[in-house]
């Protein structure tokens, strides 16, 4: 069985979760790793301990993910927090982002390399503006897969036409931000109703428990087929027997596949040479698929440096300098337009300046407000940024490895936002929205 994190397995399956505070999300993951037998005894055992203090005759499955006394005593999860665990189908990486609006940023962070996307809705009181705000950030951070998993169903009783009425409201918004591909579940986390086994008291419910469905989703592949993309991360000098040297470029394949004798673009230059060999620690390798970190040796003696872009010559990256781009404004600095920038996408960094805010996105609503003064912390905007020399990338909506960056201020060297490209002369994919919720 491949390890963890291993890219190359396509059983991996990585997802997020988001709701509102209190949608029960520790509970939810809590519920899934123990009905799946995937925690340990120990802890188990811990979280007993626990009950008797309190006198409680159920352990409290949410402390499972919520491992910080902080987070105990507020209620609420403040940071992004990692599980992993199996079954005998699949294996699984859980992101369980914050549910508080402060913590967007974190919810970006969590959700930007995830192949499915769990938002959590309390059936009790229905869509809330932090629903349509995970909504909207799975959907416009290209997420796969979006399930919706309506929890608390205990709380109506576990009735049919609730969980239809809410299930209509929700499917009129994801359809309006153009995701219209999603998936609903009636859950209670609590009792562990259509968390990995079914629910006899909801047996209108004709679909699969939540587990069984994300066991099932097709894996994210796209990189798989995508044009080949290797950011050069470091060069090596490799001695050969005689005395002579050869240079060794290492990076990971974010995108297609690679072998001996391929021809290959450098960009941003785009001279061209083919691949000498391809080969790992363990030694020269036949090819290698996205996910793999590689050395690869070329023909030609070319200038490579770390931030150079190894692609397929007939579909190269987008070389320019500058682009349209949508960001989550992370600093607790506002931006005003002032300050000194760099873009750092793939491995490569570069001097730039935010040089126009073309509009924010109102979270509340959704709809646009041209042109704003400034950028808070959590705010998504629409920006056009001028680089000082010329990048290869890709847009977001068509290589989410080549099309996402970072900005950092080149005064402190903090990172305060993070940014998805746009296709050249139109919007990142998704498109951005116009959408009037009625709050």
């Amino acid at each position: 069985m491949a390890p963890f994190g291993d890219d190359l397995d396509p059983g991996l399956l990585r997802f997020s979760t988001a709701g509102s505070v209190d949608d029960g999300k520790s509970s939810l993951i809590g519920r899934l790793l123990y009905d799946a037998k995937a925690v340990p005894s120990d802890r188990i055992a811990a979280l007993e301990r626990i009950a008797r203090r309190k006198g409680e005759s159920e352990i409290d499955l949410s402390l499972l993910m919520d491992g910080l006394t902080v987070e105990r005593e507020q209620g609420i999860t403040i940071d992004v927090a990692y599980s992993y665990f199996a079954t005998p189908q699949r294996k699984f990486i859980i992101a369980d982002t914050p549910g508080h609006e402060q913590y967007t940023r974190n919810m970006v962070t969590g959700a930007s390399t995830a192949d499915a996307a769990i938002i959590l809705v309390d059936a009790l009181r229905g869509i809330t503006t932090q629903t349509r705000r995970h909504l909207y950030l799975s959907h416009l951070l290209g997420v796969p897969h979006l399930v919706i998993a309506v929890n608390k169903m205990d709380l109506v009783d576990f009735s049919e036409a609730a969980f239809d009425a809410l299930g209509q409201s929700i499917g009129d918004f994801a359809r309006a931000i153009g995701a219209a591909n999603h998936y609903l579940v009636p859950i209670s986390a609590k009792f562990g109703d259509n968390v990995v086994h079914g629910s006899a008291r909801m047996p209108w419910y004709a679909g699969k428990p939540l587990l069984a469905l994300l066991e099932t989703l097709p894996p994210a592949i796209v990189a798989r087929h995508a044009p080949f993309r290797m950011p050069v991360q470091l060069v090596r000098r490799v001695s050969l027997p005689g005395g002579e040297q050869t240079r060794h470029y290492l990076g990971r394949l974010e995108s297609g596949r690679i072998k001996a004798g391929d021809e290959i673009a450098v960009m941003p230059a785009g001279n061209l040479t083919r691949v000498r060999s391809v080969s790992v620690f363990e030694g020269p390798i036949e090819r290698a698929e996205a996910g793999r970190s590689v050395a690869i040796e070329v023909q030609d003696d070319l200038d490579i440096a770390r931030g150079d872009v190894f692609s397929a010559p007939l579909l190269p990256p987008r070389t320019d300098d500058h682009f349209a781009a949508t960001i989550c404004w992370f600093s607790d600095e506002p931006f005003d337009g002032r300050g000194r920038y760099v873009i750092k996408c793939g491995t490569r960094s570069v001097a730039a300046r935010l040089a126009e805010i073309e509009h924010r996105v109102d979270m509340a609503t959704l709809a646009t407000e041209p042109k704003p003064e400034m950028l808070k912390c959590n705010d998504i905007a629409r920006v056009r940024i001028e680089l000082a020399e010329k990048m290869a990338f890709d847009a977001y909506g068509d290589n989410r490895a080549m099309g996402a960056f970072i900005v950092i201020d080149a005064d402190t060297n903090a990172t305060v936002a993070a940014g998805m490209i746009a296709r050249a002369g139109g919007d990142a994919a998704p498109d951005a929205l116009n959408y009037d919720v009625g709050l």
